[in-house]
């Protein structure tokens, strides 16, 4: 892979969202066939066509996928294969059967053939990943595949041996090997981690966001919380103590839960550490889970200072929220200078309502990668579509790869910014080396 990706100089177009490929695209121009050879114009339109479809793969490979036979449909109109059997096509061939002046032939669009010469390359799993919209460039996509953040019909891509032979599948975990190439079959459903996909697709961080994370960590990891969880420990070995050293009763003892969500996490976390100290026949694994929430209480204590944070229920926030604005629908009997409430109707409520829905499907935290609340990422529009061949569900990130893409009357199914000149050139580059 070329170290200069997007330049200004030499427009070269990519596929990816960023900003300079987008000012590539809107100054690209068709190459000038004047005072060159055909060898000349062939070179130039295999140059440019490849810098986009498949840029990731090496030229000797993508030799070997080329295939010289092109994808395409004819759409028939049924009504008229239910009033004709197809003799008709035969009538007057040689008599001079012509048109009646009044009926209008239907002219018959083109199919652009020449637009499906990098078919091959939509197959591939990375191509795949990024026209579902799920990484910002084909590039991204081939390191979510790379670092294991995708599936394949549930499962890690490995390399292709091992996914035609039964002994390697039997032994995958000895011969695993994610795939970026892997080809996809009509059917194949393939899955994005969605905290790679949020980060792909979102917004960046700026400058105060970047330091509110920042922030975090040093909190997260300042020897207060040490000392913090040392005075949990001592909290809970009296704890212990004073229950050994307690009379056993016969009737158990109700314990009293907190009003407030925090303190209830915080008991939650000492008697988990209780149990940790105490109980030294648990298995491995009791301890392995123990100790996971313990991690997950810390992380929920340090990110939550309000009751609200805490609290799941929407009507319990909506309660809490009113009580603390001193909000009310009903109107004051004796209202005094000193106590002055809003009227607070049912469509404030409802906005109220909607607003704590957002920010609880799509909260602030600084902890993320990328910035909160989750916002489209700029410039992302222009390149938001998906091709007929995909069926994505972005709420779940994934897609189905339904069919391999073909060529119809006027459409081409495969993505390209250059026109049909451009790709027969590069094919006819390609058709003398085969």
């Amino acid at each position: 892979m070329r170290k200069r990706f997007l330049g200004l100089k030499k427009v070269k177009i990519r596929q990816s969202w960023s900003k300079y490929n987008l000012y590539n695209l809107s100054r690209t121009e068709t190459p000038r066939v004047q005072e060159r050879t055909y060898f000349q114009q062939k070179w130039t339109a295999k140059s440019l066509t490849r810098a986009y479809h498949g840029e990731t793969v090496r030229e000797k490979h993508w030799q070997r996928m080329f295939r010289a036979t092109l994808r395409s449909v004819i759409p028939m109109d049924h009504q008229y294969l239910a009033r004709h059997d197809g003799s008709e096509q035969a009538m007057g061939r040689g008599s001079g059967l012509d048109v009646h002046p009044n009926q209008k032939q239907r002219p018959f669009p083109k199919i652009p053939y020449m637009s499906m010469v990098y078919a091959p390359v939509e197959r591939r799993l990375d191509t795949a990943v990024f026209r579902a919209l799920f990484a910002s460039s084909t590039r991204q996509a081939r390191q979510f595949v790379v670092h294991g953040y995708v599936k394949v019909n549930g499962k890690k891509v490995s390399s292709i041996e091992a996914l035609r032979s039964m002994y390697f599948r039997l032994s995958s975990f000895a011969f695993q090997m994610v795939y970026p190439g892997y080809q996809l079959n009509p059917g194949d459903m393939f899955q994005v981690e969605p905290e790679r996909v949020l980060f792909a697709t979102g917004a960046p961080k700026d400058k105060k966001e970047r330091r509110a994370g920042r922030k975090m960590k040093q909190k997260a990891t300042s020897p207060e919380d040490e000392d913090a969880d040392e005075d949990a420990d001592e909290d809970a070995d009296e704890v212990t103590e004073a229950a050994a050293d307690a009379p056993e009763s016969s009737e158990p003892q109700s314990v009293p839960t907190p009003d407030d969500p925090k303190e209830e996490l915080t008991t939650l976390l000492a008697r988990a550490k209780t149990m940790l100290a105490t109980k030294t026949d648990l298995p491995a694994k009791r301890k392995q889970d123990l100790r996971a929430f313990q991690r997950t209480l810390k992380r929920t204590l340090s990110r939550s200072t309000t009751k609200t944070i805490l609290t799941d229920s929407l009507d319990a926030q909506l309660l809490e929220l009113t009580s603390r604005l001193n909000l009310s629908s009903e109107p004051l009997s004796s209202p005094s200078e000193d106590d002055v409430r809003p009227k607070f109707s049912a469509a404030d409520r409802r906005l109220l309502e909607s607003a704590l829905a957002e920010a609880r499907e799509n909260p602030i935290d600084p902890s993320k990668p990328y910035a909160t609340p989750w916002r489209p990422r700029p410039y992302m529009s222009a390149f938001a579509f998906i091709p007929r061949y995909l069926e994505v569900h972005h709420k779940i990130c994934s897609a189905v790869y339904l069919r391999h893409p073909v060529a119809r009357p006027g459409l081409g199914e495969v993505p390209t910014p250059y026109g049909i000149e451009v790709n027969g050139l590069a094919f006819n580059w390609y058709l003398r080396r085969r």
